[in-house]
């Protein structure tokens, strides 16, 4: 991501600087963890997109600064209430808002984040951005749902698994690239298309994460977590279709009733490994990159554009 980070350095800082002034509260408890969220800030590629998206089009503006504001403030608040629906204690390597202020004040910080979001759009009457991101967040919504009530039977196909995926991340970052474009433009046509990229780019992007859980590099999670989670990954859902059915049956068992032992988890992993299902998904993953490549290739050469391919690459070539 250097390309880009460089390429939109100074706009990066302006863009901290609206960030931090948006989440601003005259209540000091509220206050001091709004401080907090914005310490540790993760690697900004929500509101990379939205400025690059807005920059590949036009000239950044305030309406862009406030899209990836908006973009930031949902997407912090979505993290905020999974933790506390997760259960977890830590994020980004530091302690969750749950593990520090326990869940009651962790979801009103979340309410707070959405209404300080879509407050920020309405003052400033930026309907379009405003529409745009609230689509995002039903769809991301839906996508969670979606993905709880096919957790109790572990029975689903990979078209269900790209439905979830879609909804609970790709939808964010589609979102992101039509609200940049949509602070430069109103090109209907235009918006569309950096939707569908950033959608390309969300799905290649979840089923980079969806691997990390069969490998060993540290990513915030441990290997097997998915698995622990009764979460049905494109890897394991691509051999569950090939499988013997009595080893099929042997998975969903360890899934849904032995997913806490070590050993069984790795019988598991071991079996995604040897009947390919990490070749099957990076090939999907690939498939979802070249798609988004192809479709920002309809826009002219620039630096704008050569920054947005090398975040198109981070998402399957990441190491974390």
């Amino acid at each position: 991501m250097e390309l880009a980070k460089k390429l939109i350095e100074k706009e990066l800082e302006l863009f901290e600087q609206h960030f931090k002034e948006a989440v601003k509260s005259r209540i000091s408890l509220l206050d001091r963890i709004m401080q907090y969220i914005v310490k540790r800030k993760g690697k900004q590629m929500r509101p990379m997109l939205v400025l690059l998206s807005a920059k590949l089009h036009g000239e950044i503006n305030n309406a862009s600064y406030r899209a990836a504001s908006l973009v930031e403030l949902l997407h912090t608040a979505t993290l905020v209430h999974d933790d506390v629906v997760d259960d977890a204690l830590e994020r980004r390597g530091m302690f969750s808002i749950n593990a520090l202020w326990k869940n009651k004040i962790a979801v009103l910080v979340g309410d707070y984040l959405l209404s300080k979001g879509l407050l920020l759009s309405l003052e400033n009457k930026d309907f379009s951005i405003l529409s745009i991101l609230s689509n995002a967040v039903k769809k991301m919504s839906e996508g969670e749902l979606l993905q709880i009530e096919k957790t109790r039977n572990l029975n689903f196909d990979e078209l269900v698994y790209y439905e979830i995926i879609s909804g609970k991340t790709a939808s964010l970052l589609a979102s992101s690239c039509a609200a940049g474009a949509s602070s430069v433009t109103a090109d209907e046509a235009i918006i569309e298309k950096m939707r569908a990229f950033g959608e390309d780019v969300g799905m290649a992007f979840q089923i980079k994460d969806d691997l990390f859980d069969y490998g060993d590099a540290k990513v915030g999670k441990p290997t097997g977590n998915d698995i622990k989670e009764k979460k049905l990954t494109l890897p394991l859902i691509h051999i569950l279709q090939k499988v013997p059915a009595a080893l099929k049956k042997e998975i969903i068992y360890i899934v849904k009733n032995n997913n806490n032992d070590k050993a069984k988890v790795k019988f598991v992993i071991d079996n995604v490994v040897a009947y390919g299902g990490i070749e099957y998904a990076e090939q999907k993953m690939y498939e979802y990159r070249d798609k988004a490549l192809n479709t920002l290739h309809h826009f002219p050469a620039s630096a704008t554009r050569e920054a947005l391919e090398e975040l198109v690459r981070y998402t399957t070539d990441r190491k974390l």
